[in-house]
């Protein structure tokens, strides 16, 4: 199929082992369509399911021909599916995706109710403005993802990307690995859980931020003017200035406490064996 608008505004719809490509090159095939189940079908063509309530997908490949696929759709379940286009999925509400292989730069901009598990992600600004997020063994590569996302619980994941979860409220982190620069930064009620951070200047400008036997691994410069409560169970190459707060950690190679407005304590547990630098 691949008239403009080949099936729009259909009703109670199974498309399987479908095709949507063609010399014709129409978009929006199932724009404004209600209760679509989608199987074994290939997109290629642009803005396939805008507007679409109800979409069932498993098993479908959208190639980077199909930009911008999912926008406005509510009640979304997609299951070992490739979203290899750009902006795949946009302002959607009650999404769930499973098994997904996403390769989509700007993924998923302001989303309310989402649920992610067991899928391999790269993109950048991943999640950017989105609420209501659930993520379980979701293994991520991009840059500046979670940005500005709200109310966000994340477990068993993987995350290499830089800039991550600037200015994100309400957000928990439990047994994930965190790996790229400026983690965190302006970010308001951020509680991490037996995470491995990893990277330079992480956690810095945080208010409310929670740490809960972490590890910190080549992490300089971190904590600088946060609100910080943490327990770490790793060395940390410095620590600057944090705002107030505690920071418990094994030992410390240096503390830089230049800026008199800066309160809070780092407690090493033996300094006597480890000692603290100041500068």
């Amino acid at each position: 199929m691949d008239e403009e608008r080949a099936l729009y505004g259909s009703r109670d719809l199974f498309v399987k082992d479908c095709l949507f490509d063609g010399p014709a090159d129409g978009e929006s095939a199932l724009k404004e369509s209600t209760n679509v189940r989608a199987d074994h079908c290939c997109f290629r063509l642009r803005y396939p399911c805008w507007h679409v309530k109800g979409l069932e997908m498993k098993v479908c490949e959208l190639t980077p021909t199909c930009r911008a696929a999912l926008w406005y759709a509510e009640d979304v379940c997609i299951e070992r599916t490739k979203l290899h286009g750009i902006k795949a999925l946009r302002e959607c509400r009650s999404v769930s995706l499973r098994d997904c292989d996403v390769d989509s730069p700007e993924f998923g901009w302001k989303l309310e109710n989402i649920r992610m598990e067991a899928s391999t992600v790269r993109s950048e600004y991943f999640m950017l403005l989105s609420k209501q997020i659930y993520m379980q063994q979701v293994q991520l590569e991009g840059k500046y993802s979670f940005q500005y996302t709200e109310n966000a619980v994340l477990e068993h994941c993987n995350l290499r990307t830089k800039d991550a979860f600037w200015h994100a409220k309400n957000v928990v982190v439990r047994d994930s690995v965190l790996c790229g620069e400026y983690l965190a930064w302006f970010s308001d009620k951020l509680t991490l859980e037996r995470c491995t951070i990893v990277g330079t200047q992480p956690l810095c400008y945080c208010k409310n931020l929670v740490l809960r036997d972490c590890e910190m691994i080549d992490t300089d410069l971190s904590f600088e003017k946060s609100q910080v409560q943490a327990t770490i169970t790793t060395p940390v190459q410095s620590i600057k200035n944090p705002a107030s707060g505690q920071i418990f950690l094994p030992s410390i190679g240096k503390l830089i406490m230049d800026d008199p407005t800066a309160q809070g304590e780092v407690i090493v547990k033996d300094k006597a064996k480890t000692g603290v630098p100041l500068e």
